[in-house]
């Protein structure tokens, strides 16, 4: 159980910073746990017929050097499924819509942390959020904030964004605050939803946030955080595959959040994806991406504002933003 009782904890309890990641690396998971029965090896052609599929399906671009990755992914549910080959478990997906889920589940990497890339949330407080909150009071803005958070993972981003909003714009001063997070897998979007990680997490948040929006577990919880409510009930979590030629969502959105997803796309699909998240932001609003990822290509529309951080074209020349 979670008791009402705040996660603060020592600095002895939280220990160094946890360099952990949820993804399923290759060295960790390539091989574990599997069966006598379980193929560790895939052909050439059963690679490319796979890598063809999860193109079509998800616009992830899997090359050959990427084939241990997806043996070592895929084989856990060949063994559950009892399958005995790879060409079996092809057949099946390209059958059947909810396995080709559970596929998508299980080769999706999925690391993440709370507040990941510090100079995005130092932006947020010194820049953004004051900026906001000068147009409200002269009349420019509303005291409504909405938020995307495009492949949230097991949701470290958005409940810090929460964390970050809320103490800024609390709803006590009549802001409202919304936060959309989506991801193409299922299995950590329950995660997300949940809303508990091992309490070695607690080293990521500051010592003000941990204490006044994570609950500590206890009983057969303990040595796990969970998020409050206060910061649960800002986020709606939903699947969406950026994939798709439209995205189920409704913009505009003041902050669009797509970080250390696009790697994984080819140039042309993720200039596409681009756009389609780019028409879902607020003419004023800011487009926040990974710190290896460039947006170089898309400068007939947008402009940085500090790397990785970007507006549209005629914001920036209105506020005097020359970087590209």
């Amino acid at each position: 159980m979670f008791k009402i009782q705040r996660a603060g904890v020592t600095k002895r309890e939280r220990g160094g910073q946890d360099h952990g990641s949820v993804s399923l690396g290759i060295q960790r998971d390539i091989y574990s746990g599997l069966s006598e029965s379980a193929p560790k090896t895939i052909s050439e052609k059963e690679f490319l017929k796979f890598q063809d599929l999860i193109y079509k399906e998800a616009g992830i671009w899997l090359s050959t050097v990427k084939t241990a990755l997806l043996v070592g992914r895929l084989s856990k549910r060949l063994r559950q499924l009892e399958l005995r080959s790879f060409a079996e478990y092809y057949n099946l997906v390209a059958e059947d819509a909810e396995e080709r889920t559970k596929m998508l589940d299980a080769i999706s990497t999925n690391e993440t942390h709370f507040f990941r890339e510090p100079a995005h949330f130092d932006l947020l407080q010194t820049k953004i959020f004051p900026r906001w909150e000068q147009e409200e009071a002269a009349g420019l803005r509303s005291r409504k904030i909405r938020v995307w958070s495009a492949g949230c993972s097991t949701g470290q981003e958005p409940y810090s964004l929460a964390m970050l909003l809320l103490e800024r714009f609390p709803a006590a001063a009549g802001w409202e605050i919304e936060i959309v997070a989506t991801d193409l897998s299922t299995r950590v979007l329950e995660i997300a939803r949940n809303g508990i990680w091992d309490f070695g997490k607690a080293s990521e948040i500051p010592d003000k946030y941990l204490e006044a929006f994570m609950l500590r577990g206890f009983g057969e919880q303990k040595g796990k955080i969970k998020a409050a409510p206060e910061i649960r009930s800002l986020i709606r979590f939903m699947r969406l595959n950026l994939n798709e030629e439209s995205y189920p969502v409704q913009g505009p959105f003041d902050l669009v959040f797509c970080r250390n997803v696009l790697i994984y796309f080819d140039m042309h699909t993720r200039e596409r994806i681009l756009r389609g998240l780019l028409r879902h932001r607020s003419p004023e609003g800011y487009f926040f991406v990974g710190h290896a990822e460039s947006l170089h290509k898309m400068a007939d529309v947008i402009r940085s504002v500090i790397p990785t951080v970007y507006v549209t074209a005629a914001k920036a020349k209105r506020e005097g933003h020359a970087r590209r």
